[in-house]
């Protein structure tokens, strides 16, 4: 076992008892535990299966491939609308956790059959996401800003692209092109942190709010 994960759960300060035991089911069903994205992360043959992971409301097993479990009980949740490939297990007690014991384990060996098959999940083309007319008229008056935007990398600019999108209002598109140019140009995503100071690199934890 990792030092490391000792590290994380023993840091702490909510959801402790709830991951301990998921940790001990994790390595129950065979899978070799280490430690990415500063959280527990659990392989197959040196393929990534699963993360634990914690959130305010919830802590979570977060299958890579979720997508193509069959989920049987329904009840995988999307981190996020946008999100392809992986899906989460969410539990809020140590005591809805100890029954699903069972389950759990039957997801997780799905997921490792899976990994065994080299089954991978069908991901969206950079083509396939929506350009917003917003955003070709700013290439077309900045062409170093579509530079930037263009040299940001595939996963970046997917997420730009959805966030432009999203809004009904042309106003509303524009503003959030122009409030995205800073981290563009500077080649970060949109989650990305640009402080320095974030606990979760490369991702944003909010800790800029700290130093505004």
């Amino acid at each position: 076992m990792k030092q490391e994960v000792n590290a994380y759960i023993n840091n702490l300060e909510q959801w402790k008892e709830e991951l301990s035991l998921l940790r001990s089911v994790m390595l129950e069903c065979g899978l070799t535990e280490t430690y990415k994205w500063m959280h527990p992360c659990y392989t197959y043959n040196g393929n990534n299966v699963l993360l634990l992971h914690e959130f305010k409301d919830y802590c979570a097993i977060l299958f890579h491939k979720g997508a193509l479990l069959e989920d049987s009980q329904k009840i995988l949740k999307q981190q996020t609308e946008n999100t392809q490939a992986a899906r989460q297990l969410r539990f809020t007690s140590i005591l809805e956790i100890k029954p699903l014991i069972p389950m759990i384990k039957q997801y997780v060996f799905e997921a490792i059959e899976i990994e065994k098959a080299g089954l991978k999940v069908k991901m969206k083309s950079l083509a396939d996401y929506h350009t917003p007319d917003e955003l070709t008229e700013k290439f077309n008056t900045d062409p170093e800003f579509e530079l930037a935007f263009t040299a940001l990398t595939p996963g970046r600019q997917k997420g730009y692209l959805l966030h432009f999108s999203k809004p009904k209002q042309a106003k509303t598109r524009v503003s959030r092109i122009e409030n995205c140019e800073k981290r563009i140009y500077m080649g970060k995503g949109l989650t990305d942190c640009i402080c320095g100071h974030s606990k979760r690199m490369p991702n944003c934890d909010g800790s800029h709010k700290l130093f505004n």
